[in-house]
């Protein structure tokens, strides 16, 4: 756990991680504040969700430098995390992925289709893929939050690059109809009774579909994603650095 002056619960090795890869992008350029404070303002940003103000009276810098050293390190973050082919091809396990969706709730929404039945406020759409064990492969980039979660993945590729990987992909009901290896819980007709082998299956689908929902859960425990005081294309970037994050520690 490190101070910046006050507790972020993130361990050292990430802080570590931040700083070299800062110092690996920047060189010698001298700057305000050292590479390792430059680390913890943005991890700080990510996890806390500080305002620039705020980070900026921390770290006795200006607003416009906060800005600077935290939108410059989330590009540089982003900039490592790999693309899904990458991701899919690094998964080594023979079967399938874990596929699901959440919305990151934000506040500064100028364009329409971003209001989620989900969360009954504007976000936008991730699509998050899972080893089967729960480690994460993939964050999608930013799609409006009102957009299905069917229709998120066939716009990522995500279901025609399972397909041609030869990887099942399990998921929720709310990609029924997906087609490709996707593999959803039993439907019930209507007015009628699911026959318990059907049910059996479902509790089975659902209880080896949890590691996912945990994966999200912790992505949910950095703050940005909770409510964004920033544009949805910026949490496109915000979501591939933390990708970089989750998956080099």
């Amino acid at each position: 756990m490190f101070l910046y002056p006050a507790a972020c619960d993130l361990d050292e090795e990430l802080l570590e991680l931040v700083t070299m890869v800062i110092v690996a992008r920047n060189g010698d350029r001298t700057c305000k504040l050292r590479p390792y404070d430059q680390a913890r303002c943005t991890l700080v940003y990510l996890r806390k969700h500080d305002t620039f103000e705020q980070l900026a009276a921390g770290f006795a810098i200006s607003v416009a430098t906060a800005w600077r050293y935290v939108n410059d390190t989330i590009g540089q973050l982003a900039d490592l995390a790999p693309t899904l082919t990458e991701a899919l091809t690094s998964h080594h396990a023979d079967g399938y992925v874990l596929l699901d969706g959440t919305v990151a709730e934000t506040d500064r929404v100028a364009a329409g289709g971003h209001f989620s039945g989900k969360i009954r406020h504007e976000g936008v759409n991730l699509q998050v893929v899972t080893a089967e064990e729960g480690k994460l492969l993939w964050i999608s980039p930013a799609l409006p939050g009102g957009t299905h979660d069917v229709k998120a993945a066939r716009e990522h590729g995500i279901i025609e690059a399972c397909a041609q990987l030869d990887l099942e992909i399990l998921a929720d009901k709310g990609y029924r109809g997906a087609g490709g290896t996707v593999i959803t819980p039993v439907k019930r007709r209507p007015n009628t009774e699911l026959p318990g082998k059907h049910k059996k299956s479902n509790r089975v689908h659902a209880s080896l579909r949890a590691p996912v929902e945990r994966t999200i859960s912790r992505i949910k425990q950095w703050r940005i994603f909770r409510h964004a005081r920033i544009s949805p294309n910026k949490l496109t970037s915000a979501a591939a650095a933390l990708l970089t994050l989750m998956i080099y520690t």
